[in-house]
Parts: C-alpha cells; structure tokens; sequence
C-alpha cells in the first residue's frame, strides 16, 4: 500500500480537488470571515520573508550556516518575515537534557533579526521525522517503531514518509503519554526561553506533520483523519502547554502537506484565541521536476480549500513554506504571478523556501541576486497598518501598489516597504495624512502619519528615470 500511495504522490495525482478546474473562488467569500494578523498596538500586520534554514550542522556546530548576512539581506529586499527552523533532536539530544548552547545560538539569531527588524516564526522542524530515518527532527529516543520496516528513498525522500516505520513512528508520538509529555515539555523550554524576545512573532508548532494510513484508506480521507483524531489533540495540548509560559505569542498550526493538492483540512478547533493557521503551498507535480501548468487549476483548487478552515474559525492565516524547486521553467514567471496574487487575497503572509545564497530552492545566488522570476517576491507592501483595511492590491503589469484604510481612533504609524528597483517609488498619499521618509534604489521603508479616524489612500508607483519619490 505505501508504495502504491508514494508512486501516486510522485505522479501530482492524488487529489480529485485539483485534478479538473474549479469555478474561480470569489475573495468575498472569505476575505471578510478571515481575520488579520495583528500586532500589540493593535496594527494590520502584513508578514513577507523567507524561511531561514540550517539543516546539515548539528551539536556544537548547530545553525552555524545562519549569519547577520541573512537578515540585512531579508531587510534591504523589504522583508520582514523569517520562518527560523530548529529542531527538537538538537534541543534536547538526550531526554530530559536540554542544549543551553543550542538555546544561545537561536537567541544569536533572534537578536540578529531584532537588530533588522525581521519578526521571526520559530518553526518546529521535521522532515520524514527525524534522525532515525536520516532526517531532522523528533530525537531517535522518541522514535518507536515497533520494528516495522524503512527502505530509504533518496530520489523520492517524500515517499519515505510512507513507509511503514514512520507512519507508526507518527502514530506513537501522537499517542503515547510519555511523548506527549516530552513533546509539550520541549516547546514549554523554548516558549520560557524567548516569550519576551522582540523579534519572535510565533511559534509554529510542528513541521508539515504526517501520520499512519489505514488498509484500503485513500490519502485524502488519511489526511482529514489524521488531522482530526491526531492533529487537533496535539495542537490543543500543546497550545496549553505554551501558555503556562507564555500567553500572548501567537500559535501557528498547520495540516498535513496534503492540503496543497488542494483537499480540505480536516483540523477542528483549536481552543486558543491567538493561533494562526500555516498551511503550505506546494504541488506535488511540479515538486517532481513539471513546469507550472496554467490550466490545471491548481491555484484555484489550493486557495478554495486553504480559506474555508479559517474563515469558519476566525483565525488568521499565514502561509509557512512555498515555492517550487525548478523557477525557471517556461512558465515559472506565471505562475510567480499567479502565486502572489493569489496568496496576497487571503492570507496575512508567507515564508518564501528559502533565503539562501546558491542553487536549488535557494532564493538568492552567491552574489545575493534573485535568482530567475523570483524577483517577483518583492513588491511593495504595507508591513503594519493602523486601521483598519478597506483595500490593499498590487498590480505588477503597472508595478503599482494601492492601500486603502481608515486610520484607528488612536494615533499610530503605518508602515510601508519599498523594495530596492533601479528607478525608485513614487509615493502618493490622499486624505488627512502625510508621508515620511523617501525612497532610493536600495529600498525605503517609509511611514504614513494619519489623523485618526480619516480615510486614506496610499499609492506607491515606479517612479522616473531619476528615483524621485514625490510626497503632497
């Protein structure tokens, strides 16, 4: 059965929501149900980054591929988002002995962020589970197999989260009360640890998880099962576990990967009133190697089934990881278009996979510059907005982007974010408000000055040849 479910996961055909066009989602539908994210003032936050990553180092050499370079390049592109990965086998290498060197490295990284204003997502990573099946993740002495077999896969390392071992590894982490207890315990250390740091938004509670199948189950009934008998426990009982530590950093939550083929969530509620829902954006053809196909209407088949969740639980959503390995393929420059647009109608952000300097999913070359069509990540942008939002598009034919709100009661500070262009922004402001701060070709970050309470349109176009940006 699992090889027949890993050959079909291969193949980018698992899931009847995605495998024929479906009438175009009208943003009306949820984009008034779904919430924004907000900050402690109260602000529209608008998340845009990266995820930020390093998966090779372990011990004493731990997330050592991560630099101050990340973030001053994250920053100086107009983002302000990263998805920081860190892992359970490096925190805790031997149960209950916790690594204060590990702790001390994320706290060198989050002052980093800090420093370039980068908000973090402190991100629970696994990948097939972890370093029993020669991955990162859930430590080997919480890994319980009951003998059953793994046949590694390295040309399909996705499918090895079928084979019988990890699915029941799954299945005893989700079960058993003394990993239950190790789980909660681990994210209680880390929630303790960095619930007053500045520069950390969320906790994202675990990575892409998966769970065990049952005989004659299809993926996508597995999936909504897995997700309602397994997923919403834990993230219950780990929510409680965070907020003995810390009670207003928000939770992050995520479903099984098989949401990106377009299948509803099966998650339930989850009982905390500061808990963000994380899917991911993945196709699983095009994760293979395909080029982007326009008239499959996947985009359409992921944003239908990504927005009924939380517009029905009034959560806000934050997409964690997207992006596909090959980005230059004929078609890679639409379907960046397609991707963003779609992504900016429903969601409050997204992590980019990933900031890195080379090949591969890297976003940046080693000289720092985008590799092909993913320049297209950059637009401008309103990071925080005090008021409440009427409108807020971007239109990359014109290269103009449009915000219009109306200002809290209270005074406060809307930001913009400029990325860096040859020719600079010009900025327009109309209604009871100014702007501050000018734009250049290495990127702005300016702010508008509001009177509470007025209407107000922002617009930021390409500027002329010279990078003039106009203030009223």
């Amino acid at each position: 059965m699992a090889v027949v479910v890993a050959s079909v996961l291969a193949a980018g055909a698992l899931a009847p929501a995605a495998s024929a066009r479906p009438a175009p989602v009208s943003p009306s539908s949820y984009q008034r149900a779904i919430p924004p994210l907000t900050d402690d003032r109260g602000r529209t936050l608008t998340l845009r980054g990266w995820n930020v990553e390093d998966k090779v180092n372990r011990g004493e050499d731990a997330l050592s591929a991560i630099t101050e370079r990340h973030f001053r390049d994250l920053r100086a592109g107009g983002f302000n988002f990263a998805r920081l990965l860190v892992f359970w086998d490096d925190l805790e290498p031997r149960r209950g002995q916790y690594s204060a060197r590990y702790l001390h490295t994320i706290e060198r990284i989050l002052d980093w962020a800090r420093k370039y204003r980068v908000h973090v997502l402190i991100d629970a990573h696994q990948d097939v589970f972890g370093p029993a099946f020669g991955h990162r993740g859930i430590p080997e002495w919480a890994t319980r197999t009951d003998g059953l077999p793994f046949t590694p896969n390295p040309d399909d390392w996705f499918s090895e989260y079928f084979q019988p071992a990890v699915q029941r590894a799954f299945t005893h982490l989700y079960e058993d009360p003394d990993l239950q207890r190790a789980q909660a315990a681990m994210w209680q250390v880390l929630a303790e640890r960095f619930r007053d740091h500045p520069a950390v938004i969320g906790y994202d509670l675990i990575n892409e998880p998966m769970g065990e199948l049952r005989e004659g189950e299809d993926l996508a009934t597995a999936a909504r099962r897995i997700e309602a008998e397994h997923l919403t426990p834990l993230y219950n009982r780990l929510a409680r576990a965070v907020r003995t530590k810390d009670r207003d950093t928000w939770i992050f939550v995520e479903p099984t990967p098989i949401v990106g083929e377009g299948v509803p969530t099966g998650l339930g509620r989850i009982k905390d009133n500061r808990t963000v829902y994380a899917p991911h954006f993945y196709n699983t053809a095009m994760e293979a190697g395909a080029d982007y196909d326009p008239d499959a209407g996947w985009i359409e088949a992921y944003e239908a089934a990504v927005t009924a969740y939380p517009a029905r639980h009034r959560m806000p959503v934050v997409v964690g990881e997207w992006g596909p390995l090959n980005n230059a393929l004929p078609n890679m420059g639409r379907f960046y278009r397609e991707a963003v647009a779609s992504l900016n109608r429903y969601s409050s952000g997204w992590a980019g996979y990933v900031w890195c300097y080379g090949g591969g999913y890297c976003a940046v070359d080693e000289r720092g510059r985008f590799r092909t069509n993913k320049e297209q990540t950059a637009t401008p942008y309103a990071p925080a907005v005090a008021g409440t939002v009427r409108s807020d598009t971007y239109d990359a034919g014109t290269r103009t982007y449009r915000l219009v709100y109306r200002a809290a009661a209270r005074p406060g500070v809307t930001e913009l974010s400029l990325p860096p262009t040859p020719q600079g922004w010009r900025v327009t402001v109309t209604g009871r408000a100014h702007v501050l701060g000018a734009s250049s070709s290495r990127g702005a970050w300016p702010v508008v000055l509001a009177w509470p309470g007025s209407e107000v349109v922002v617009t930021v176009r390409e500027a002329g040849p010279y990078g003039r940006t106009d203030h009223p």
